[in-house]
């Protein structure tokens, strides 16, 4: 039976994050036909068995032999998926309203649109990271630079959450809750397999738009989005191995997109961005001068070693 929507999750060593998430699904969406699928990514403990239990036949379950990446996850549970439109879902996400319906109407009612996705909200329900009107490049880095300032100023505010009432064209949508058309998957693929982790939503959401397809923040679309907490350590550091991947799917993401000079320019932009940074931060002393130190050095290794 086809769906209208399939919702995808991808797992790893979130059980709690996961149950609550489809639980947030199972309880905020009506009027929809739907499908959830999680994909688990080899977590190598109960939690699919414990899904298996508590959700029965509400959720279809994919079980990795190894950990694939984000990515590459999502594209597994994309096979199995009957929905016209998709829905790559984070576990550290709750739904506020009846998202998936919003935004699935949303992108049935503009055929020039082939994704989109709602507001994200943290977990004192403020407006966080829901999308960003500029793709990585020069231009973006100059924002990076100034903090977010320059962008504030030229966008009104509405920079990375839609404050409007109305519908807005961006450049992409987080990859928190990205609703696609299936067919537009079907005509120019899914997530790149070039990534672990990190930048193949923004790589997805290129490709979208260079096949002529519009972009959508849909604001009446509500998620809490419990910022990283599927990425982060008991203490709600980052890890290494996070700024490590963080740091490689920029770099991928560059490679693939990014001409060779406008690159290279974008690329002395960051460094410079994180030297200040880390000054910053040491003079500050806010806690992420070690974060930022740690950047810089998987910068030099990545884009400034010659091999």
């Amino acid at each position: 039976m086809n769906m209208d929507v399939s919702v995808i999750i991808v797992n790893y060593k979130t059980p709690e994050l996961v149950c609550n998430c489809i639980q947030s699904v199972l309880l905020c969406t009506t009027g929809i036909s739907y499908e959830i699928i999680v994909v688990d990514n080899h977590s190598e403990d109960s939690i699919c068995q414990s899904l298996s239990t508590a959700f029965g036949k509400q959720i279809k379950l994919i079980e990795l032999d190894e950990n694939i990446g984000f990515g590459k996850a999502n594209n597994e549970g994309v096979k199995i998926a009957t929905g016209k439109n998709i829905l790559f879902l984070n576990p550290d996400t709750l739904l506020i309203n009846n998202a998936i319906k919003t935004l699935s109407d949303a992108l049935d009612a503009n055929e020039q649109a082939g994704a989109c996705g709602g507001n994200l909200y943290d977990e004192d329900m403020q407006p966080t990271l829901s999308f960003r009107r500029l793709f990585p490049g020069i231009k973006w880095e100059l924002m990076e630079m100034t903090v977010h300032k320059l962008e504030k100023i030229l966008y009104q505010g509405n920079w990375m959450f839609n404050h409007h009432q109305h519908p807005m064209e961006v450049a992409y949508i987080t990859g928190a809750d990205l609703m696609v058309k299936r067919r537009v998957i079907d005509s120019i693929g899914c997530f790149s397999p070039q990534f672990f982790m990190y930048n193949e939503d923004t790589d997805l959401c290129l490709r979208i738009h260079q096949a002529g397809y519009k972009i959508l923040s849909i604001p009446e679309a509500k998620i809490q989005h419990l910022e990283g907490r599927s990425t982060k350590n008991e203490k709600k550091q980052v890890s290494e191995r996070g700024l490590l991947l963080s740091e490689q799917g920029r770099h991928i993401y560059y490679q693939k997109n990014v001409p060779p000079i406008r690159r290279f320019i974008a690329q002395v932009i960051y460094h410079c961005s994180l030297h200040l940074l880390y000054l910053v931060s040491k003079c500050t002393k806010n806690g992420n001068s070690r974060a930022f130190q740690y950047r810089i050095k998987v910068n030099q290794d990545l884009f400034f070693k010659l091999k």
